[in-house]
């Protein structure tokens, strides 16, 4: 199974040409093969999720994201997605959602806030495709906000950006 998933990696990896520009914008942008990101940012109120080189946008993406979207999420079972600086720290191929990369949420300030509240942070915040889960429904409502707080997008597109981002690579999360 790792195999195979690793076999569509490689022949989706040919298919990306290179960009063009810097900043944001709402152009179709790909990624030039081998083209590593080094920053992943997602702007929550835009449900956008940016893959970055040297300051330079290689893509963008839609992102659907927690139930409850405004807001950083501040404890378990809340249905937000948080808010802040991280980093990409794994990566998960056994999963409902077709692939994952685990965002290393809680970090220490998210623990103090939700230990001072005296509830638990919750965790196992990843960037994930659409999977099985939404697999019987449209691309529309796939990008509705269904998450329990993750970041999802199409799986086709996270093929992309597994490929693209390394364990390590920065993620901001912005509201």
């Amino acid at each position: 199974m790792f195999g195979r998933t690793l076999a569509v990696l490689a022949v989706l990896g040919g298919l990306f040409v290179p960009a063009s520009g810097f900043g944001r914008s709402s152009a179709p942008h790909f990624v030039f093969p081998g083209t590593k990101a080094d920053r992943v940012v997602v702007y929550k109120s835009e449900r956008q999720l940016d893959l970055y080189r040297e300051g330079q946008l290689l893509k963008s993406y839609h992102a659907s994201l927690g139930r409850v979207p405004v807001g950083p999420k501040r404890r378990e079972g809340d249905g937000r997605t948080p808010e802040g600086s991280y980093v990409i720290d794994g990566r998960l191929t056994r999963t409902p959602y077709f692939l994952g990369l685990h965002v290393s949420y809680p970090d220490a300030e998210d623990r103090a806030q939700a230990a001072a509240m005296g509830v638990s942070p919750g965790g196992s915040i990843l960037i994930h495709g659409v999977g099985w889960v939404k697999g019987g429904v449209t691309d529309a409502q796939a990008r509705t906000d269904w998450t329990d707080g993750c970041i999802a997008v199409t799986n086709a597109e996270i093929a992309e950006i597994w490929v693209a981002v390394d364990d390590g690579t920065p993620i901001d999360i912005r509201p």
